[in-house]
């Protein structure tokens, strides 16, 4: 499988090489390619930290101030440590199922789908697949929105300002989206995956620069205080009902699980690294780092904004602060949540590209459609090579996310779904699995038990977050007409 891609990717520049060292048993049958055909990886640790990085410190970090609010003191900081564990312990499972039976010389699973059909088969790799997919899907749709009120943040804080807050500036949010959308899909016509190594890097200084600018504004606000807001419990009862707490802290677990997610991803990231060392323990001090790192940086974020809002923590952080002046900090924070999303969208629905193009090529091997590639000349680069299918069935996709974003505009619940129903199935229930059958742990063991109860808590953990979010939604869907949503 790995194979036919690869050709189909070197097909015009060095076919005879190309053969040559498929056909060469010896491990390194050419000096530029890997033990598998593929051209030489070059990821490192930092690489691989980066990339989790950007892929963790998304547009969650925004609503974790919301959650530690619904949560409180004790508990909040308490879940999200839970939670860095759990992704953290299961992420390094999951390192070693990058390579099947052996984790120098086994076979090498280029996606998670892979490893789970190598490790696991059957049925279950038909319900990761589904699950996945839809959780990418989910992320998209979640990003165009976020996105969205991000722009619009800006122009409202500049039309505040203008009319000296004497305009409540209403705006819909439809223009934004369709903005967004029509970068994406000229985004989206950049094949594969590391082809965009330097879109990592500017994404994660962005989501440093917004998240540090919400930090520094958080901390701002409780000296303006001149006190910590919030209680030990979380949210009083006042403010809200009991049953609307109650839902409210499920939903928080959500938003948290939402910031951990990207386990997905992992194998995908762990296929750019160099060999040797093994790329399972680059990629086990890779996962401490980065996970280390955003921990801490979620912890400041979360606990500022709650310490300066208190019960009234907004849902996102940024928009929360008003239009308080220095307003073009506010400015700076928001177009820096925006580009990085517009990086963060490719690097999550590349996957979902490449899994249906390589199916229809598989399908139709011999389409001119599909296979045809026209190269178009760039002026101080390499030549693009521009592929009609891969233009139309991208362009869709894109447009698809918009018009769905613009139907369903209050997303973060949905996302809170997307959250709850990823955790469990890919961040903890696939990664034990192929654990204990790769590492052949045996039924009723200790540490079979042990795993075992990790799962189980962790899915009642995603049923009760998933329940909050859905509860979320449908308050949401009780005041609100499609296409139609002004702020």
């Amino acid at each position: 499988m790995g194979d036919n891609i690869a050709a189909t990717n070197h097909h015009h520049h060095h076919h005879q090489v190309f053969d040559v060292s498929i056909d060469v048993p010896s491990q390194n049958g050419s000096k530029c390619f890997d033990d598998d055909g593929r051209l030489n990886r070059t990821g490192t640790v930092w690489t691989a930290s980066a990339h989790i990085i950007t892929a963790v410190i998304g547009s969650g970090v925004l609503s974790l101030a919301w959650a530690i609010a619904q949560l409180g003191w004790v508990a909040g900081p308490a879940v999200m440590f839970l939670f860095s564990f759990v992704t953290y312990y299961t992420s390094s499972l999951l390192t070693d199922c990058y390579r099947t039976a052996d984790p120098v010389s086994g076979k090498r699973n280029y996606t998670y789908m892979d490893a789970v059909r190598s490790i696991l088969g059957g049925a279950k790799v038909k319900a990761c697949g589904l699950i996945q997919y839809l959780n990418l899907f989910g992320i998209a749709i979640g990003y165009t929105i976020a996105a969205s009120i991000s722009m619009m943040a800006i122009k409202r804080s500049n039309c505040f300002h203008e009319s000296g807050g004497n305009n409540p500036c209403h705006m819909s949010s439809n223009p934004y989206m369709i903005l967004f959308g029509v970068m994406e899909i000229f985004l989206s016509q950049i094949p594969d995956f590391d082809q965009i190594w330097w879109l990592s890097i500017v994404a994660a200084v962005m989501s440093f620069t917004y998240s540090a600018i919400g930090l520094a504004l958080g901390i701002v606000q409780v000296a303006a205080n001149g006190a910590f807001k919030g209680s030990l419990t979380g949210i009083s009862i006042g403010t809200v009902t009991q049953t609307q707490k109650i839902w409210r802290s499920f939903q928080a677990l959500g938003d948290i699980a939402f910031a951990y997610s990207y386990s997905v991803i992992l194998i995908e990231i762990q296929d750019t690294l160099k060999s040797p060392p093994a790329e399972s323990k680059t990629m086990k001090k890779a996962a401490k780092l980065s996970i280390a790192v955003t921990t801490a940086f979620y912890m400041l974020c979360g606990c500022m904004g709650y310490a300066a809002f208190g019960d009234f923590a907004p849902g996102n952080l940024l928009t929360g602060f008003g239009f308080y002046n220095p307003f073009w900090l506010l400015d700076i924070a928001n177009a820096a949540i925006v580009v990085h999303l517009v990086g963060a969208y490719q690097v999550f629905c590349q996957p979902i590209f490449a899994f249906v193009e390589k199916q229809v090529a598989e399908s139709w091997p011999d389409s001119y459609f599909l296979s045809k590639e026209f190269k178009i000349p760039v002026p101080g680069l390499l030549p693009y090579k521009l592929n009609l299918f891969r233009l139309v069935w991208r362009s869709c996709f894109v447009i698809l996310t918009t018009v769905i974003s613009m139907l369903l505009p209050f997303f973060n619940d949905v996302v809170g779904i997307l959250g709850a129903l990823g955790f469990w199935p890919l961040t903890v229930y696939f990664p034990v699995e192929m654990y204990i059958a790769q590492k052949k742990i045996t039924k009723w063991s200790t540490r079979w038990m042990c795993l075992q109860m990790l799962s189980m808590a962790c899915l009642v953990l995603s049923i009760i977050a998933g329940a909050g979010s859905i509860v979320g939604v449908v308050n949401d869907v009780k005041a609100y007409t499609p296409f139609k949503t002004t702020y």
